[in-house]
């Protein structure tokens, strides 16, 4: 790693935003949860923090991917290709239609690794949430960062280990969820929308589902299988993509006794995509 980008590690920056009810609304919709109210103060789930805290770049300050040029926050790292590594959240304090909230970023980590497809560079954030009463959630997020998409196939890990499920739903999130979810969080990254762009740029078959339409529905579903509970928190690892159209299953095994439990979504092979170790409980 050059001393550039070493030099990075330990800045901040910080954003307000607000739990906005016409936000709710829409997530509401887009969940199809009809329980959800949207008038002030009514509690929100916790993590449809996820909309919230966009980076709202001017338009002239994009790049060819549609993500935030990197340079004014994010490190320059010299590699084209970005995606969501993992994730690991904890909620600490219920949030509110109408609070006012604050996220503090600071780049934690900067490491460089190789990989089976070639060089890699992971970007760690540590977000710090807090609200009118204090401190509501804190996130480490992992930002990989690849090399340009080759012609020949990458590589391929041995597929992850599946558990026995304890339910299973069908997973195939279409054109226009990918687009809702994208619209409501202000994510303009183009694997997600711009199918030219993700096929002919960055070699994929067919739009990204984004990591967090995947993880947003999973816990819906895993919260559908557990009347009365609420997400405390999780950790996300992202194994391999979903794509647009192509069916697959969101998952779920039996909670240990202080309400954790594994969730998954599986691709149209049955393999595993994404994994995440999750509590929910009352």
């Amino acid at each position: 790693m050059s001393g550039n980008l070493q030099s990075w590690i330990g800045r901040t920056r910080s954003v307000e935003d607000e739990m906005a009810a016409p936000l709710v609304r829409r997530m509401a919709a887009l969940t199809d949860r009809a329980d959800i109210s949207w008038e002030h103060g009514a509690v929100v789930p916790a993590h449809w923090l996820c909309m919230l805290f966009d980076d709202a770049a001017p338009q002239s300050a994009l790049g060819p991917d549609g993500h935030p040029a990197k340079g004014d926050f994010l490190p320059p790292v010299p590699l084209p290709r970005r995606m969501l590594g993992g994730r690991r959240l904890t909620y600490t304090a219920p949030v509110r239609v109408g609070d006012r909230l604050t996220r503090v970023t600071e780049i934690a980590a900067i490491t460089p690794k190789v990989g089976r497809s070639g060089a890699m560079i992971f970007v760690m954030l540590r977000h710090t949430i807090t609200g009118p009463a204090g401190l509501v959630a804190t996130e480490e997020q992992d930002i990989a960062y690849l090399e340009a998409k080759r012609n020949a196939p990458a590589p391929k890990d041995p597929p992850a280990t599946v558990p026995n499920a304890a339910w299973r739903e069908p997973f195939a999130p279409d054109q226009t969820t990918l687009f809702r979810y994208s619209a409501l969080a202000f994510n303009g990254h183009r694997i997600h929308y711009d199918p030219d762009y993700a096929r002919d740029v960055e070699g994929y078959p067919a739009l990204v589902v984004n990591g967090g339409v995947t993880t947003l529905f999973l816990l819906e579903a895993a919260l559908r299988h557990a009347p009365g509970a609420r997400i405390h928190g999780y950790d996300a690892r992202t194994l391999q993509p979903l794509f647009c159209g192509r069916k697959g299953a969101l998952c779920g095994d039996a909670p240990d006794a202080e309400g954790r439990r594994t969730l998954w979504a599986e691709d149209e092979t049955g393999a595993m995509a994404l994994r995440l170790t999750a509590k929910v409980a009352p």
